[in-house]
C-alpha cells in the first residue's frame, strides 16, 4: 500500500513539474509562474465542479431507498463497513457494464452504476464492484484523478498555445516549439495513465477488504471484461478523459497496452485478487 501511495505522490509531483517546465521553456520564469498559477486555478475549479459535471455528462439519475431499494441498501451497508458517510447513489441508463465514483471528498461523494452492470452481475459480484468504488472514495482517488486529468489537459493546451502565441518570436527555436507541442502532451498523458493504474490496484485491494470477498470482485472483473468491449458507451467515447474513472476501460478503441492503458491489465488485477483470496 505504501509503495503505491509513494508512486502516486511522485507521479503527481512529476506532472505538476512538467507543467511548470513547459511554462519556463515557452515563457521564461514568468511563463512558468503563470503556468503553475493556471494549473492551481484549474484544480480549484475541478475540485468544486467536476463531480456534478461528470454526473450530468452521463445523464446519471439519482436514486434513493424508495426508487432502488436493493441497490441503495447495498451501498449503505458497504459505506458503513468502510466507515464512510452515505454517498449519493446514481444509475446510468447504459447497456455497457460499468461503474464509477466521483466527488471531491467522502462527505461529497457519489457512486454510479450502469443498468448494464446491475443486470449482468450477481449480487455478490455487484457488491465487489461497488466496494471497489467506495475504496476510491476512501482513498480520495477522485480528487487525485481529477487533478491529474486537469493538469494533463492544461499541458496540452499550454503547449499548443505557447507554440503559436507565446515567448519571444525572434529568439524562439521553432523546432524546439514543435517538439514541445508533440512531446509534452504525450508525457503528460503517460504520467496520467500511470497514476490511474496505480490507484486502480489500490482500489481493488481496498474494495476486497471492504466487501470481505476478493474473489467476488475478481469474478466481476472477468465478467465485465468479456462484455464491456462489445457494448459502446457513447459518453465515454465523446469524453475519453473520463475513462479512467470507470472500473473497466469503457473505450472501444482500447487496443493500446502498456504505458497507454488507463487501467491495469484485467488479468493482473484478477491474479492479485485471487492471491488475496487464497491468503485469507
Amino acid at each position: 500500500m505504501l509503495g503505491n501511495w509513494l508512486k502516486t505522490t511522485i507521479l503527481m509531483a512529476a506532472i505538476v513539474a512538467l507543467f511548470g517546465a513547459i511554462g519556463l521553456m515557452l515563457g521564461g520564469l514568468t511563463g512558468m509562474l503563470l503556468a503553475l498559477a493556471f494549473a492551481a486555478a484549474m484544480n480549484v475549479w475541478a475540485y468544486w465542479n467536476s463531480a456534478d459535471m461528470v454526473l450530468r455528462m452521463y445523464n446519471a439519475q439519482e436514486v434513493d431507498e424508495s426508487s432502488a431499494p436493493h441497490f441503495y441498501r447495498m451501498i449503505r451497508d458497504l459505506a458503513q463497513r468502510a466507515g464512510l458517510p452515505m454517498p449519493r447513489v446514481y444509475i446510468i441508463d447504459e447497456a455497457q457494464p460499468n461503474a464509477f465514483a466521483t466527488g471531491r471528498n467522502p462527505e461529497h461523494a457519489a457512486v454510479a452504476a450502469t443498468t448494464g452492470i446491475l443486470q449482468m452481475l450477481s449480487e455478490r459480484e455487484l457488491r465487489g464492484v461497488m466496494a471497489h468504488e467506495l475504496a476510491h472514495v476512501q482513498h480520495r482517488d477522485i480528487l487525485i484523478s481529477t487533478i491529474s486529468a486537469t493538469v494533463a489537459g492544461a499541458i496540452s493546451a499550454l503547449a499548443q498555445f505557447g507554440v503559436f502565441f507565446g515567448g519571444d518570436r525572434e529568439n524562439r527555436n521553432p523546432i524546439v516549439g514543435l517538439v514541445v507541442m508533440i512531446v509534452a502532451p504525450l508525457a503528460a498523458m503517460l504520467i496520467q495513465m500511470a497514476i490511474s493504474r496505480s490507484r486502480e490496484f489500490e482500489a481493488d485491494r481496498g474494495g476486497a477488504e471492504i466487501g470481505g470477498d476478493p474473489r467476488a470482485l475478481a469474478d466481476a472483473l472477468a465478467k465485465i471484461e468479456r462484455f464491456a468491449q462489445g457494448l459502446p458507451l457513447s459518453t465515454a467515447e465523446a469524453h475519453p478523459e473520463t475513462a479512467q474513472m470507470m472500473i473497466i476501460n469503457p473505450l472501444s478503441g482500447s487496443g493500446l497496452s502498456g504505458l497507454f492503458r488507463t487501467h491495469p491489465a484485467t488479468e493482473e488485477r484478477i491474479a492479485r485478487l485471487m492471491a488475496m483470496a487464497q491468503a485469507r
